[in-house]
């Protein structure tokens, strides 16, 4: 945009690239330009939801509970290792983030790395999964009385509002359904002072509550659909066959993605904790969180 008149032409976009929200969005909105649906749609959109994320980080740390994240697969390289590893969620971002890619597997990541190297020479782009965390939750975020307050169904709509994420595990996730229901429910005890759980395979997350256990999630992020060997497409006017657009593009955003997911988190868990407890102070807000604390 400009004050002064600007001579030069811009040349339109007019071929879209399959996996984006190019070709839909110019179906949609009658469109005859892509780029104005490529822009709107861009990832860069995120950069400010982490800002907000981090001010929900913040209250959320205030009251005990920390967010963390890693990598464990880019494309067929896994990392085997177990969730938190007996590190704290801040500790684990802090280990993932010595890493270029977030993994805490020092053989895992020289193969992600490769693999990435391998798929940039190629003109092509690799997706993966990661995992995020929280530990230090109440019980009792969310509720069971209506869809739109379970936690699970909040977490899993902002986390599949970011771009190309495909898919969401909740604990045991997709395992589960392989196994028997004796296999997979945590079973419940007592300490002496407080209810525990000798497994997590629930992520944390009991019918639509928090039930004071790590959550833990797995989202998979599928490769990013501008490619730099682009793929077949045809142009929106004439019609004809041709390479789909090329733009700026990475070969893998998994890692990036991660701290993205954690500040989505974050903003879900600040909302239901303000929700449940409210006060108009932090010291109202803890002071009513502690005043539930022996439940």
């Amino acid at each position: 945009m400009s004050i002064s008149p600007v001579n030069d032409e811009i040349r339109k976009v007019t071929l879209p690239r399959p996996g984006h929200a190019d070709l839909a969005g110019v179906q949609k909105y009658g469109f005859d330009d892509i780029r104005n649906v490529l822009e709107r749609s861009s990832a860069r959109e995120t950069t400010m939801r982490v800002a907000l994320g981090s001010v929900c980080r913040k209250l959320l740390e205030d009251v005990g509970i920390e967010v963390g994240s890693r990598v464990v697969e880019i494309h067929d390289v896994k990392d085997e290792s177990s969730v938190l590893d007996g590190l704290s969620p801040n500790q684990l971002s802090e280990t993932a983030d010595v890493s270029p890619v977030r993994c805490l597997d020092k053989d895992a990541e020289a193969a992600m790395m490769q693999t990435i190297d391998d798929a940039k020479k190629a003109g092509d782009s690799v997706g993966g999964i990661f995992e995020v965390v929280a530990t230090g939750l109440p019980y009792g975020l969310g509720a069971h009385t209506q869809w739109y307050r379970k936690l699970h169904a909040r977490i899993s709509a902002l986390m599949m509002s970011v771009n190309a994420f495909k898919g969401i595990e909740i604990g045991g996730g997709f395992g589960g359904a392989e196994k028997f229901g004796s296999e997979v429910h945590d079973e419940i005890g007592h300490d002496g002072e407080k209810f525990i759980r000798y497994t997590n395979n629930a992520g944390g997350i009991e019918g639509g509550m928090s039930n004071a256990q790590p959550i833990v999630l797995r989202m998979a992020m599928k490769p990013i659909p501008t490619l730099i060997k682009p793929l077949r497409s045809i142009d929106i006017h004439s019609k004809e066959e041709k390479d789909a657009h090329k733009e700026r593009t990475d070969s893998c955003a998994v890692p990036a993605a991660s701290i993205i997911a954690e500040s989505m988190l974050c903003f879900v868990l600040a909302d239901a904790l303000l929700e449940k407890f409210g006060g108009d102070s932090m010291d109202q807000l803890k002071a009513h969180m502690a005043a539930t604390a022996k439940y």
